[in-house]
Protein backbone atom coordinates (compact mmCIF):
# COMPACT_ATOMS: atom_id res chain seq x y z
CA UNK A 1 0.00 0.00 0.00
CA UNK A 2 1.14 3.02 -0.94
CA UNK A 3 0.52 6.14 0.98
CA UNK A 4 0.29 10.03 -0.40
CA UNK A 5 3.16 12.06 0.95
CA UNK A 6 1.54 15.47 -0.39
CA UNK A 7 -2.20 15.13 1.10
CA UNK A 8 -1.10 17.18 4.22
CA UNK A 9 2.49 19.11 5.56
CA UNK A 10 1.86 15.96 8.98
CA UNK A 11 2.51 13.47 5.72
CA UNK A 12 5.72 15.80 4.43
CA UNK A 13 6.69 16.47 8.16
CA UNK A 14 6.89 12.80 8.80
CA UNK A 15 8.78 12.10 5.44
CA UNK A 16 11.14 14.64 6.91
CA UNK A 17 11.69 12.90 10.07
CA UNK A 18 12.24 9.62 8.30
CA UNK A 19 14.82 10.68 5.62
CA UNK A 20 16.68 13.15 8.02
CA UNK A 21 16.78 12.00 11.45
CA UNK A 22 19.90 9.31 12.10
CA UNK A 23 20.92 7.54 15.33
CA UNK A 24 23.10 9.76 17.45
CA UNK A 25 21.75 12.37 16.62
CA UNK A 26 19.99 15.06 19.41
CA UNK A 27 16.69 16.47 18.07
CA UNK A 28 13.74 18.88 19.57
CA UNK A 29 10.24 18.45 18.92
CA UNK A 30 8.81 22.28 20.64
CA UNK A 31 5.42 21.00 20.79
CA UNK A 32 4.94 17.46 21.75
CA UNK A 33 1.09 17.86 21.14
CA UNK A 34 -0.10 14.21 21.47
CA UNK A 35 3.48 12.62 21.15
CA UNK A 36 3.38 11.17 17.70
CA UNK A 37 6.09 12.79 16.18
CA UNK A 38 8.29 12.61 19.56
CA UNK A 39 7.72 8.45 19.40
CA UNK A 40 8.47 9.03 15.65
CA UNK A 41 12.12 10.58 16.37
CA UNK A 42 12.65 8.67 19.53
CA UNK A 43 12.50 5.57 17.06
CA UNK A 44 15.22 7.22 14.43
CA UNK A 45 17.70 9.02 17.02
CA UNK A 46 18.73 4.89 18.77
CA UNK A 47 19.88 4.57 22.10
CA UNK A 48 22.54 6.74 21.38
CA UNK A 49 20.49 10.00 20.40
CA UNK A 50 18.27 11.84 22.16
CA UNK A 51 14.78 13.75 22.18
CA UNK A 52 14.03 16.86 23.93
CA UNK A 53 10.36 17.47 24.21
CA UNK A 54 8.52 20.73 25.39
CA UNK A 55 5.00 21.84 26.18
CA UNK A 56 2.68 24.11 28.39
CA UNK A 57 0.10 21.60 28.95
CA UNK A 58 -0.10 18.40 31.28
CA UNK A 59 -1.89 16.21 29.46
CA UNK A 60 0.46 16.75 26.70
CA UNK A 61 3.23 15.88 28.75
CA UNK A 62 1.49 12.62 30.56
CA UNK A 63 0.43 11.49 26.68
CA UNK A 64 3.66 11.73 25.02
CA UNK A 65 5.23 9.95 28.29
CA UNK A 66 2.49 6.82 27.65
CA UNK A 67 3.47 6.81 24.51
CA UNK A 68 6.71 6.69 24.86
CA UNK A 69 6.55 3.73 27.48
CA UNK A 70 4.68 1.59 25.32
CA UNK A 71 7.02 1.70 22.99
CA UNK A 72 10.11 0.76 24.52
CA UNK A 73 11.46 4.68 23.93
CA UNK A 74 11.14 6.70 27.01
CA UNK A 75 14.83 6.38 27.84
CA UNK A 76 15.72 8.09 25.12
CA UNK A 77 13.29 11.29 25.92
CA UNK A 78 13.64 14.55 27.70
CA UNK A 79 9.72 15.64 28.43
CA UNK A 80 9.64 19.36 29.67
CA UNK A 81 6.69 20.86 30.92
CA UNK A 82 7.02 24.61 29.99
CA UNK A 83 6.87 26.94 27.08
CA UNK A 84 9.33 25.97 23.94
CA UNK A 85 10.32 30.15 24.63
CA UNK A 86 12.21 28.76 27.41
CA UNK A 87 14.60 25.97 25.63
CA UNK A 88 17.48 27.82 26.44
CA UNK A 89 16.66 27.15 30.11
CA UNK A 90 17.30 23.63 29.49
CA UNK A 91 19.32 22.88 26.39
CA UNK A 92 22.92 24.08 25.72
CA UNK A 93 23.74 20.73 23.22
CA UNK A 94 23.52 21.68 19.49
CA UNK A 95 20.06 20.07 17.87
CA UNK A 96 20.15 18.26 14.62
CA UNK A 97 16.58 18.64 13.86
CA UNK A 98 13.82 20.45 15.20
CA UNK A 99 10.31 20.35 14.58
CA UNK A 100 7.18 22.95 16.30
CA UNK A 101 3.63 21.93 15.59
CA UNK A 102 1.45 25.30 15.85
CA UNK A 103 -1.82 26.16 17.15
CA UNK A 104 -3.29 23.97 19.70
CA UNK A 105 -3.48 20.37 21.18
CA UNK A 106 -5.37 18.03 18.77
CA UNK A 107 -8.24 16.86 20.51
CA UNK A 108 -7.56 19.19 23.01
CA UNK A 109 -8.56 22.53 25.07
CA UNK A 110 -8.62 24.85 21.66
CA UNK A 111 -8.31 28.12 24.02
CA UNK A 112 -5.25 27.19 24.83
CA UNK A 113 -2.81 27.92 21.57
CA UNK A 114 0.67 28.78 20.92
CA UNK A 115 0.95 32.63 21.08
CA UNK A 116 3.44 34.76 18.11
CA UNK A 117 5.84 36.39 21.19
CA UNK A 118 6.45 32.88 22.55
CA UNK A 119 7.00 31.47 19.30
CA UNK A 120 9.43 33.50 18.13
CA UNK A 121 11.05 33.93 21.25
CA UNK A 122 11.62 30.17 20.92
CA UNK A 123 12.30 30.34 16.84
CA UNK A 124 15.13 32.57 17.33
CA UNK A 125 16.77 30.30 20.23
CA UNK A 126 16.67 27.21 17.74
CA UNK A 127 17.79 28.99 15.14
CA UNK A 128 21.17 29.74 17.20
CA UNK A 129 21.12 25.95 18.45
CA UNK A 130 20.54 24.49 15.32
CA UNK A 131 24.01 22.27 14.00
CA UNK A 132 25.45 23.15 10.60
CA UNK A 133 23.60 21.16 8.09
CA UNK A 134 20.36 21.33 10.49
CA UNK A 135 16.64 21.51 9.99
CA UNK A 136 13.87 23.13 11.46
CA UNK A 137 10.61 22.37 10.25
CA UNK A 138 7.32 24.60 11.83
CA UNK A 139 3.92 23.95 10.89
CA UNK A 140 2.09 26.99 10.97
CA UNK A 141 -1.76 26.28 11.80
CA UNK A 142 -3.66 29.88 10.40
CA UNK A 143 -7.15 28.60 10.81
CA UNK A 144 -7.73 29.55 14.48
CA UNK A 145 -7.70 32.87 16.53
CA UNK A 146 -4.01 34.25 16.49
CA UNK A 147 -2.85 31.30 14.21
CA UNK A 148 -2.60 33.94 11.00
CA UNK A 149 -0.68 36.65 12.92
CA UNK A 150 1.67 34.31 14.32
CA UNK A 151 2.19 33.29 10.89
CA UNK A 152 3.11 36.91 9.68
CA UNK A 153 5.67 36.74 12.24
CA UNK A 154 7.07 33.70 11.50
CA UNK A 155 7.45 34.40 8.24
CA UNK A 156 9.12 37.74 8.64
CA UNK A 157 11.62 36.33 10.99
CA UNK A 158 12.33 33.62 8.53
CA UNK A 159 12.76 35.73 5.13
CA UNK A 160 15.22 37.76 6.84
CA UNK A 161 17.48 35.13 8.11
CA UNK A 162 20.69 35.71 5.80
CA UNK A 163 21.14 33.50 2.76
CA UNK A 164 24.50 32.63 3.78
CA UNK A 165 23.64 31.24 6.51
CA UNK A 166 20.10 29.40 5.87
CA UNK A 167 18.03 28.45 3.45
CA UNK A 168 13.87 28.41 4.10
CA UNK A 169 11.75 26.84 1.80
CA UNK A 170 8.05 27.31 2.34
CA UNK A 171 5.45 25.05 1.13
CA UNK A 172 1.80 25.58 0.77
CA UNK A 173 -1.17 23.99 -0.27
CA UNK A 174 -2.46 26.60 -3.26
CA UNK A 175 -5.42 24.32 -3.59
CA UNK A 176 -7.11 22.98 -0.63
CA UNK A 177 -9.84 25.02 1.66
CA UNK A 178 -10.14 25.59 5.32
CA UNK A 179 -6.77 27.39 5.84
CA UNK A 180 -4.84 24.44 5.69
CA UNK A 181 -1.11 24.84 7.52
CA UNK A 182 1.99 26.25 6.10
CA UNK A 183 5.30 24.26 6.63
CA UNK A 184 8.43 26.03 6.24
CA UNK A 185 11.77 24.25 5.86
CA UNK A 186 14.78 25.66 7.60
CA UNK A 187 18.26 24.12 6.61
CA UNK A 188 21.46 25.87 8.40
CA UNK A 189 23.77 26.07 5.79
CA UNK A 190 26.66 27.50 7.19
Amino acid sequence: MQYKILNNTVSITKSYIKSYIKQGQVVLDATVGNGKDTVLMANMVGDSGKVYGFDIQEIAIEKTRELLKENNLIERAILIKDSHENLNKYISLKLDFIIYNLGYLPNGDKSIVTKSTSTIKSLKSSLNLLNYNGLLLINSYIGHVGGLEENIQIENLLKDLNQKEFNVLKHTFINQKNNPPILYIVEKSS
